[in-house]
């Protein structure tokens, strides 16, 4: 780049949005650094930033568009990928004049030829085709020392549910799905490189089929080769600790998954399964194709095929056509299902969408008052939740320091409770330890670390016995 002053040019990502957007800025970083990038975390000083964008809610779009209008005085190149590219396209370019390219999810790996051709004086540049016909994922770069205890693999990416509030399948296109014997190998690597948790990604990730084997003529659309993968992996990579996957749709949890979790220890206990509403109306308004009594009917057959299993979900506030009647049966719905803890957001319109259609006749403060009520139960089930876990001994996988400037680690149990814990000796990112639980707060758990398993690191040695190791104990 011909205005950096360093031995190598600056690359800076600034993410907005879900776990598919951060695992995208993941891959986008290997990219650049393969491509002779040094990264770097202050856009401000970088000569390449990239705003990853997510396009679900218009909160995160307003968030990219406050973040482009603050570095379009710097120096260097300023790029537009992800989510939001793809809606927008060209029409990013006419509102941010300042911004050099817009590229879409399926053409990330374009991204340092795109580089090379602005750094030499190209015209602005807009990609945003999808893959449709020869699907590319990109892989992680499994280098020990920069893969963390939990990392994400790509299983598929698209969308064919076609529910009427959602936009991901316009700027995610159609399902399309990885090779079984690719995704494994990618865990394989990253296991070898350090990960103890692979979480598997996928817009609706319990859709997968394996597009190297033949499906029956007589297949039901419903039916997915997921559970058969879950199973592919956790043979395939026996040094593997711990595997989750996100986001299924309820449609897809079929018995073969729930019997999959009832048998594969590896897998954790437990799952997102995002419901929406509890209302029969919304839901067919939302084209979520499923009923209450259906998604009752599958969460609890997944809350009993493990012990103490626990289940988290989303739901939409103030729908069009919401009527106080249908958002009390959500209510009603999660109290039912006692969610461990819950996402809850306000409808907002979205470009392209069915819901486009519908008045939004849900006033924003009926929204925000429901929003609020919602929050009140689902957080009085959350307090529960982690209060009976005071006392008890739970496994969890150390993920790193708990925050800036705090000294304590912080991790999470296979049933997605976050633990905080004073640092003991051997205590590192990837240790599953086994904590003592010794005080409940508002969202995560403080606990005291017991043991340690010693894990081994490398392919030759995954076979190896795991041997625990006493600690003295540490007061928190």
């Amino acid at each position: 780049m011909s205005n950096s002053t360093e031995s190598a040019p600056r690359a800076a990502i600034v993410t907005f949005g879900c776990q598919m957007n951060v695992h995208d800025s993941q891959r986008m970083e290997d990219i650049l650094r393969a491509a002779g990038y040094a990264m770097v975390d202050t856009p401000d000083t970088a000569d390449v930033v990239v705003i990853n964008t997510c396009s679900v809610r218009d909160k995160a779009e307003q968030k990219l568009r406050s973040e482009a209008g603050r570095l379009k005085r710097r120096t260097g190149l300023l790029v537009l990928a992800g989510c939001v590219a793809q809606q927008e396209g060209e029409q990013l370019l006419r509102d941010m004049p300042y911004v050099d390219a817009v590229v879409g999810p399926d053409n990330l790996g374009e991204l340092p030829g795109i580089l090379r051709e602005l750094d030499a004086g190209a015209p602005p540049v807009v990609r945003t085709v999808f893959d449709l016909d020869a699907p590319r994922f990109l892989s992680s770069t499994a280098e020990p020392g920069r893969v963390g205890a939990s990392a994400y693999v790509t299983t598929m990416k698209g969308c064919n549910e076609r529910c009427s509030f959602c936009i991901v399948p316009y700027t995610r296109g159609s399902e399309r799905y990885r090779a079984a014997d690719e995704i494994v190998a990618e865990c394989r690597a990253l296991v070898d490189a350090g990960a103890r948790e692979i979480v598997l990604l996928g817009q609706t990730v319990n859709s997968y089929r394996d597009p190297t084997v033949a499906w029956p003529d007589d297949s039901h659309p419903d039916d997915s080769q997921f559970p058969a993968l879950l199973e592919r992996i956790a043979a395939g990579v026996p040094a593997l600790r711990r595997l989750r996957y996100t986001s299924p749709h309820p449609r897809h949890v079929t018995p073969a998954l729930v019997e999959t979790h009832r048998t594969l220890d590896v897998l954790a206990r437990h799952v997102h399964l995002p419901v929406q509403s509890g209302s029969d109306r919304m839901l067919r308004r939302m084209i979520r194709r499923y009923s209450r009594a259906e998604y009752v009917a599958r969460a609890q057959s997944l809350k009993s095929a493990r012990t103490a299993m626990t289940l988290t979900t989303d739901i939409i506030v103030g729908f069009p056509g919401e009527t106080r009647e249908d958002f009390d049966a959500t209510l009603s719905l999660v109290r039912e299902m006692d969610f461990s803890a819950l996402f809850a957001f306000k409808f907002s319109r979205r470009p392209q969408t069915p819901a486009l259609k519908l008045d939004d006749d849900v006033p924003e403060p009926e929204k925000q008052t429901r929003l609020l009520e919602l929050f009140e139960v689902s957080e009085s089930q959350t307090r529960a939740h982690l209060g009976a876990l005071v006392g008890t001994r739970q496994d969890v996988l150390i993920e790193g320091p708990s925050r800036a400037g705090r000294t304590q680690l912080v991790g999470r149990t296979d049933r997605n409770e976050i633990v905080h814990m004073e640092p003991v000796a051997g205590a590192a990112p990837g240790s599953l330890a086994c904590v003592e639980v010794i005080r409940a707060h508002r969202h995560s758990l403080e606990g005291r670390i017991e043991t340690l398993d010693r894990i081994a690191t490398s392919a030759s040695r995954a076979a190896a016995t795991v041997r625990r190791v006493a600690l003295p104990v540490v007061s928190a």
